[in-house]
């Protein structure tokens, strides 16, 4: 299988493709290393569909698990198989126009388990059990090259799929990271430095790697109001690696002495004194968060404070900064900017347009 490496995918390409697929009832199998969201994805689909998806661990189960135990039916005088409570019945998925069945680490689950798989993939029963006709078939498992606990898959069994090798994208993961408020100075940080989001290597002997997954923790683990520095950069370390979190809390450190976001935006404070490249990024991330905040609660002085953001910019930061600040605010944070009432907005429009629309052509 190591060949589904010729072709990846991102997380939103992998959605189009499984939406498309499900139309057709056709399974999906999305490959990929840990960490970077196969099981999020299909939660996020259960989400749109609204269908409750069954999340099933194969990794854990039994053969018998999935077919069932038989026993002795004396009023019809035959043996008969009691099908697995986990798989959903005729009664549960006609609540619902669709449910979704996720067998998730199913090439961890011993070959016996993937044996049992194949009728209920291809054929939609297995046994006596039929699988309802509004049940959605996806699996997801790590690749043979990632080192972890997996076996191969049988080739019968995966002609059974349609394979997608998912693949992190920074864009796709920043704008789930707005839309789940992941700590500004974590997409602050990784917005300065993307490569860093995704560090995986199946051959560092180190337990602690980088992917969205582990920065998610970093971002739960940050405590605003209780700050000890070494306990943060032990907990960062433990989640992210050592040589990570030592990037990211000089990072943090330094982008902790920059000016107040809510300040800026009242118009408070309009020179930036210090200016380090990485915690102007955070700066600017931060800022955007904060005008969300004031958008979604409806704020009256939300168009001031767009002004006072688009100002500070153009008179604190480079070009490239200031570009990548609008696209961040309209693109990610999908702010309701009015022209007709952002005071500098003219001049704006005037200094930076065409850099805005030749960094939308990339």
């Amino acid at each position: 299988m190591e060949n589904l490496a010729l072709r990846t995918v991102t997380p939103n390409g992998a959605k189009k493709s499984i939406f498309r697929a499900f139309k057709k009832k056709r399974p999906l199998f999305i490959w990929g290393p840990p960490g970077i969201g196969k099981s999020e994805i299909v939660q996020q689909i259960g989400d749109s569909l609204e269908a409750p998806v069954i999340d099933i661990r194969l990794s854990l189960w039994e053969p018998t698990d999935i077919k069932g135990i038989p026993y002795f039916d004396s009023n019809v005088g035959k043996m008969v198989w009691a099908s697995p409570a986990e798989l959903p019945d005729a009664e549960f998925a006609s609540k619902h126009k669709n449910v979704i069945l996720f067998l998730d680490e199913m090439n961890s689950a011993a070959p016996a388990v993937q044996a049992a798989a194949y009728q209920l993939v291809l054929n939609r029963r297995v046994g006596q059990y039929v699988l309802p006709d509004n049940v959605l078939i996806v699996a997801a498992g790590n690749r043979e090259a990632d080192k972890g606990v997996v076996y191969r898959m049988p080739a019968p069994l995966a002609n059974r799929f349609v394979h997608l090798e998912l693949a992190v994208d920074f864009n796709d993961w920043f704008q789930w990271a707005v839309d789940n408020e992941i700590h500004a100075d974590v997409v602050g940080y990784l917005q300065f430095s993307k490569k860093d989001l995704y560090d995986f290597d199946p051959k560092s002997p180190s337990r602690s790697f980088a992917t969205p997954r582990s920065w998610t923790f970093v971002s739960e683990l940050l405590d605003d109001s209780e700050e000890d520095e070494i306990t943060t950069t032990d907990l960062v370390s433990g989640s992210v690696g050592e040589g990570l979190a030592v990037k990211f809390m000089a990072h943090r450190k330094v982008a902790g002495a920059m000016p107040n976001p809510t300040e800026i935006l009242e118009g408070k404070v309009k020179e930036l004194k210090q200016k380090e490249i990485s915690a102007m990024y955070s700066l600017t991330v931060s800022l955007c968060y904060e005008l969300k905040q004031a958008s979604d609660s409806g704020d009256k002085k939300f168009d001031s404070k767009v002004n006072n953001f688009l100002r500070f910019a153009m008179d604190n930061f480079d070009t490239e900064l200031v570009v990548m600040g609008i696209k961040v605010a309209l693109t990610q944070y999908s702010l309701p900017i009015d022209p007709d009432e952002v005071e500098c907005f003219d001049e704006f429009h005037n200094r930076y347009s065409k850099y805005i629309k030749a960094a939308q052509a990339i």
